[in-house]
């Protein structure tokens, strides 16, 4: 059921097995899983998931690879209402443990918001991350071409590089140790911009002039380019630079802020889960970009198949097996 303002009310003093917080390729996938073990679920999505964003899914398996991210997304919603799950378009603000339970408090609409609280005895997180991308004035074009031609995942879209002059759009002087060298499996043609935004130490830019990339420190006016596909990028001092492809390394916000009350064992800004997607906590999953892993729209969808069967098994085993009471001599009444 998709839930909206006017039938909140008969479902907060429901208690579910599982609430899912993040209705991307992980979190819709947990759900369905969830819902094919007979078991109750919330799905509480706050809009527009990394994926959403994506033009093409190259490397989805069974899927043609210039599947949007949002068709995948839009066919998972469907297929997760289809097994009667319930499903609410909302902002989770706050997770309190309170023992048997969490209260997952989420506030409801953009406009005339509401204060909602929900309860279940599991928790799924998987609200993944939002990369951040180059802070340009009225963010000149950085739309037109992101999620194109404008990479941001070179596991992704290396693919789509390979041979191509390109820019690397890095937040970091860390970026360009760990990313560049890498990139270089795929091309070559490599100018690294930095946006002005830091300065690059004498030993790594001695390494990178070694391997012909050059180093552009004045900060970026502008993408160009036409029909979604980013040809190069003007200078602030009117140089026109030409590229073919670009793969933006600037970080990402993680949105996990509503488990900051919760002792959870991290590895720098990722979750730290078992096998199944356990967390340090014994009832609290984390799936897809928010735990330790391989950031990819496959690996999210599988891990919320893990994290819900791990779910189910719990509850299996606490709840026993049925009986055929017709077959027992003296079935309760």
């Amino acid at each position: 059921m998709q839930l909206s303002k006017n039938n909140l009310p008969e479902k907060q003093n429901q208690i579910y097995d599982v609430i899912v917080i993040g209705g991307g390729a992980g979190g819709l996938s947990a759900g369905i899983y969830l819902q094919r073990y007979r078991l109750s679920s919330l799905i509480i999505d706050k809009g527009k998931a990394r994926s959403f964003w994506m033009q093409e899914l190259h490397n989805y398996l069974g899927l043609p690879p210039d599947t949007p991210g949002r068709v995948l997304l839009q066919r998972g919603k469907e297929h997760y209402a289809s097994l009667d799950g319930d499903f609410l378009n909302g902002f989770v603000e706050e997770v309190i443990d309170e023992g048997e339970t969490f209260a997952v408090k989420v506030k409801v609409g953009r406009q005339n918001s509401i204060e909602a609280v929900f309860r279940s005895k599991y928790l799924i997180a998987a609200s993944g991350i939002i990369d951040y991308l180059p802070p340009l004035d009225d963010m000149r074009n950085v739309y037109e071409y992101a999620g194109y031609n404008l990479h941001v995942c070179m596991v992704c879209d290396g693919y789509e590089m390979i041979d191509k002059k390109c820019g690397f759009f890095a937040g970091s002087e860390a970026a360009i140790e760990e990313m560049v060298f890498n990139l270089s499996w795929f091309t070559p043609y490599i100018t690294i911009f930095t946006h002005g935004a830091f300065t690059i130490s004498e030993p790594l830019r001695n390494k990178l002039k070694e391997y012909g990339y050059p180093i552009i420190e004045t900060p970026i006016h502008q993408f160009i380019g036409k029909n979604h596909q980013m040809t190069g990028v003007e200078l602030t001092n009117g140089t026109l630079i030409e590229l073919e492809t670009g793969l933006i390394s600037m970080g990402s916000r993680y949105h996990n802020t509503y488990l900051k009350d919760i002792n959870l064992e991290l590895q720098g800004n990722n979750l730290l889960t078992d096998k199944m997607c356990r967390t340090s906590h014994p009832r609290i999953f984390a799936i897809g970009d928010l735990k330790v892993g391989l950031n990819q729209v496959i690996i999210a969808a599988g891990d919320g198949a893990l994290a819900a069967t791990a779910i189910w098994r719990e509850i299996r085993r606490t709840t026993g097996a049925r009986p055929w009471l017709e077959n027992l001599p003296n079935p309760a009444i």
